[in-house]
């Protein structure tokens, strides 16, 4: 039942992720999932850029270690370490990407909001098949096009780690209720 699934789902970070392998056909699914989310004037503007391959996590690492240095107002080995192994413990790594309507025919707000909801269908997929997720959007990442691959009218707004993980997660809270945030009238 998709309540079920929605009350569930949770940021789990690489840390937590185990050595299972995600193959190629739970990714697909994660993304034709990504593409189902409604989207104005049927823009579309969700795009993604997948690393799979141990190659592949390898140059985002890379990438994500050097962009932090040159963005950084003062550099953390502790943060450092952390941001290059996040890739390298994940099982993949999706990075969210929007791609602007060249007319400009809804507003940019829109887009962004669609793209968001695709990466909620990307996470409620997920928890159904027990893979293990969290968004990210690290400062750095408006360099991304420094060193991947984006059309014109195309830029990063996060980094979706996924991998898989052993064990329970904990339940959901809220720290009030829907009755508190909803006027009637």
């Amino acid at each position: 039942m998709i309540s079920k699934i929605i009350a569930s789902r949770r940021s789990v970070f690489p840390v937590q992720y185990n050595e299972d392998a995600i193959s190629k056909t739970e990714i697909s699914a994660i993304l034709e999932a990504a593409n189902w989310a409604p989207t104005h004037r049927k823009t579309e503007p969700w795009r993604f850029k997948v690393f799979h391959s141990e190659t592949a996590k390898k140059r985002l690492s890379e990438f994500a270690g050097e962009a932090y240095q040159k963005t950084a107002a003062q550099v953390s080995s502790v943060k450092l370490r952390t941001i290059i192994e996040k890739p390298i413990k994940s099982g993949c790594v999706i990075a969210i990407c929007m791609q602007r309507d060249p007319k400009e025919s809804v507003p940019e707000w829109e887009e962004i909001a669609s793209v968001a909801m695709s990466v909620q269908n990307m996470w409620l997929m997920a928890t159904e098949m027990k893979i293990g997720t969290y968004w990210s959007t690290p400062g750095f990442l408006k360099l991304f096009g420094d060193y991947f691959s984006l059309e014109e009218g195309e830029r990063c707004i996060g980094l979706f780690y996924m991998g898989k993980y052993d064990g329970t997660l904990p339940e959901g809270e809220r720290k009030t209720s829907i009755d508190q945030k909803t006027q009637w009238f």
